[in-house]
């Protein structure tokens, strides 16, 4: 990937994060916050009225603290790194129904012959010669048509397969540490929750525990929603970098059985 396109992608996650912060904190600020608000006057004046009134668990006081927030909006930034790692996946796959290097059954290719098929990879539309394929068809013909040997080709072509793996796997890096961070916010809001509720110990002693109550919800609800969305999140991830192995391997079949097998060196 060139630096055109890395600073594209950086641009990119740092619009979606800036988007997601904008986003989440407006549907809290405007809906979640009043709504949990509301719901927790009326769960009071039921249980004023009645000692024995169970309150029902409401998704907006669930989600209502800063720490769920928090992980909401990693969780949106994370589906969008994914999705675009996803896209280009799959923009990837959909090149190698092509035919790029188009040979009759038999057919060889000689050293000499490779500068008509250069020239048709690099006709390609710009769109499609930054992907992986045509970067290795055109280095391994490269490699071929300069040594003149077969064995040169395949380890080029290998190497830049193997390179694009490393850097595929490097790249889901942040979205592993964003998977990592969120249940750790989780737990800075249960350990807030609990400090919380021990500060308001002495209420409790006189028979008020309505304030430890509210605090030890927030500690235990912020390590739900942080868990929820991380194996989420984690299971997303798996499904991608499956989909990019599958991508990696699909390529070098591609490149040994439709260009490499054809060779004829000197």
């Amino acid at each position: 990937m060139n630096s055109k396109n890395l600073s594209k992608e950086f641009i990119y996650q740092g619009l979606a994060l800036l988007l997601s912060i904008i986003l989440v904190h407006a549907f809290f600020v405007s809906v979640v916050r009043p709504e949990a608000q509301a719901v927790i006057q009326e769960q009071q004046a039921m249980i004023a009225e009645d000692i024995n009134y169970v309150p029902e668990r409401s998704l907006y006081v669930i989600i209502k603290d800063f720490e769920q927030e928090a992980c909401f909006i990693l969780m949106l930034w994370a589906f969008a790194i994914m999705t675009l790692k996803a896209r280009m996946a799959v923009n990837e796959r959909k090149l190698l129904q092509e035919d790029l290097i188009p040979l009759q059954q038999g057919m060889r290719i000689t050293p000499e012959d490779t500068s008509g098929y250069l020239r048709q990879l690099d006709n390609l539309a710009e769109s499609k010669q930054s992907l992986l394929l045509p970067r290795i068809l055109i280095n391994a013909l490269n490699r071929f048509a300069t040594t003149g040997k077969v064995q040169d080709a395949a380890t080029s072509a290998h190497t830049m397969v193997e390179s694009e793996a490393d850097r595929l796997e490097s790249e889901l890096s942040m979205i592993r540490y964003i998977a990592w961070a969120i249940p750790s916010i989780g737990f800075i809001g249960t350990v807030r929750g609990i400090g919380a509720a021990l500060s308001l110990a002495h209420r409790a002693a006189d028979g008020d525990i309505s304030g430890v109550t509210q605090n030890l919800g927030i500690a235990f609800n912020s390590t739900f929603i942080a868990l929820l969305i991380s194996i989420v999140i984690m299971f997303l991830v798996h499904q991608l970098q499956l989909l990019q192995e599958r991508q990696i391997f699909e390529t070098e079949n591609y490149c040994d059985q439709n260009l490499i097998t054809h060779l004829k060196g000197e």
